[in-house]
C-alpha cells in the first residue's frame, strides 16, 4: 500500500512543472522591501535629474507671482496666463520626475519573481474571509517575520537618519543665512545628498529580504518523494495508456507500410517466417529500397497482399532473412546484397515477358544466392559463421 504523500517529508525540491503551476496560481517570489527601496532610490535619482530644473522653476513662479500688481491679481484673464506660464515651467520637470518614479516602481516589483498575472490570483477565495485564517496569518511564522522586518527597517532608518542630521546640521543651520535663492539652490542640493544617502540605508534590508523571499518561496512548493512519483507518473502516462498509443502507433505504421505493397517490384520470401517487398525506381535511387517487411502473421498479410495485387512473390529463404535483418524500411539495401537482389529483379523481368509472350521461361535462381558472410543470418536473425 502507498503511503500517503501528506505524511511524509517534503524534502525534494520543485519541479519545474511545480514551478509553472504556482506561476500560474500567481505564486511567485515577491519582496516588498525591493519595491519599496527601488522607488525611494528611484525618487532620489530623479531629484538628482530633475531637482535642480524644478527648484529654478519654483524660485521663478515665486518671483514672478511676488511682482504682481494688484490690477493683475484681479483681472482673471491675466491670472489664466499667469497659471498656464507657471504648469509650463513647472509641469516639464514634475513630469519627468513622476514618470521616472513609476519606471522605478515597475521594475523594483517585478525584478524579484518577473512579471506575472493570474486570474486564480485575482478571483475572491471564500477562506479568506475566515476569521481563524486571519488569526492564523495574524499570528503565524510569517507575521512574526514581517514584525521584525518592520522593527529591522525603522531601527536602521533611525540610526541612519540621526547619523545624517549629526553629521550635516551646520550644514542645514548655515541656509537660512544665505540669500533666498541661494537657499532655494543649497536646499535642493542638500536635500538630494540626505535624502539619497536615507533611501540607500534601505538596502541593507533588501539584501537580507529578497534572499529570503527567494528561500521561502522555493520552501513552500518543495514536494515529498512520493508527489515527484506521482508528477513523474502523470507527466510521461499511465503504462497502460503509453502501452494502448504504442499499440496504436505500430498499427498506423503497418497500414502505411502496407498501402507500399502494392506499389513494390518483388516479394521475397522464406516460406515459413519472412516476407520483404522492394521497389526499385533507378531514376530516384541507385539501389532498391525496402518498402515493407515483418515475420510470421505479418509475413502471411504481405504475400496475401502482393498475390492481390499480382505482385511477384520470389521464394530465396537466406535472401529474405539478409534483407530483414540489414535493412531499415524506406532505406536502400545494403551494397554487399545489390548483387542477389538484381539477380531477382532480373529473373522477375523475365518471368513477366514469358509470361507476355516476348521471350523464354528464365532459368529458376539457385538455392544459394550471393550474400556475403557478415550478412547472412539463421532463422532467428542469428550471423552464421564458417568453417
Amino acid at each position: 500500500m502507498a503511503e500517503n504523500s501528506s505524511d511524509q517529508e517534503k524534502t525534494e525540491e520543485p519541479t519545474a512543472k511545480r514551478l509553472q503551476q504556482a506561476r500560474d496560481k500567481g505564486q511567485v517570489p515577491r519582496s516588498k522591501e525591493l519595491g519599496t527601496a527601488f522607488v525611494l532610490v528611484g525618487a532620489a535619482i530623479a531629484m538628482m535629474i530633475f531637482g535642480q530644473s524644478l527648484a529654478n522653476s519654483l524660485a521663478s513662479v515665486a518671483t514672478s507671482l511676488f511682482s504682481l500688481s494688484r490690477k493683475q491679481v484681479f483681472d482673471v484673464g491675466e491670472m489664466s496666463m499667469v497659471f498656464g506660464r507657471i504648469l509650463g515651467e513647472v509641469g516639464l520637470p514634475v513630469l519627468g520626475f513622476v514618470v521616472f518614479l513609476a519606471v522605478a516602481a515597475f521594475v523594483g516589483n517585478i525584478l524579484l519573481g518577473g512579471m506575472s498575472f493570474s486570474w486564480q490570483a485575482a478571483a475572491p477565495k471564500m477562506n479568506k474571509f475566515n476569521p481563524l485564517n486571519g488569526f492564523k496569518r495574524m499570528f503565524g511564522l510569517q507575521a512574526v517575520v514581517e514584525l521584525i522586518k518592520a522593527i529591522a527597517k525603522f531601527s536602521v532608518v533611525a540610526l541612519v537618519a540621526w547619523m545624517l542630521l549629526s553629521l550635516y546640521f551646520d550644514d542645514i543651520m548655515a541656509i537660512s543665512t544665505g540669500t533666498p535663492f541661494g537657499a532655494i539652490a543649497g536646499s535642493v542640493s542638500l536635500l538630494n545628498k540626505l535624502f539619497t544617502l536615507l533611501c540607500c540605508s534601505l538596502l541593507l534590508i533588501v539584501i537580507i529580504d529578497a534572499p529570503y523571499q527567494v528561500w521561502n518561496h522555493n520552501k513552500q512548493l518543495k514536494m515529498t518523494k512520493q508527489e515527484i512519483k506521482d508528477e513523474h507518473k502523470d507527466s510521461e502516462g499511465r503504462p497502460e495508456v503509453k502501452g494502448r498509443i504504442r499499440s496504436l502507433q505500430r498499427e498506423m505504421a503497418q497500414r502505411r507500410m502496407m498501402s507500399e505493397i502494392p506499389n513494390a517490384d518483388v516479394v521475397v520470401v522464406n516460406p515459413t517466417h519472412y516476407s520483404v517487398a522492394l521497389k526499385y525506381d533507378k531514376e530516384q535511387a541507385r539501389a532498391p529500397l525496402l518498402v515493407a517487411k515483418g515475420t510470421d502473421e505479418v509475413a502471411m498479410k504481405i504475400r496475401e497482399i502482393a498475390r492481390e495485387y499480382e505482385v511477384p512473390v520470389i521464394s530465396s529463404p537466406q535472401l529474405a532473412r539478409a534483407i530483414y535483418y540489414s535493412t531499415k524500411l524506406k532505406k536502400q539495401i545494403p551494397d554487399g546484397l545489390f548483387t542477389a537482389v538484381a539477380q531477382v529483379l532480373a529473373y522477375v523481368y523475365q518471368l513477366k515477358q514469358f509470361q507476355k509472350g516476348r521471350g523464354r521461361r528464365p532459368i529458376p535462381l539457385p538455392d544459394r544466392m550471393p550474400i556475403p558472410d557478415d550478412l547472412q543470418v539463421d532463422s532467428d536473425g542469428n550471423p552464421l559463421t564458417r568453417e
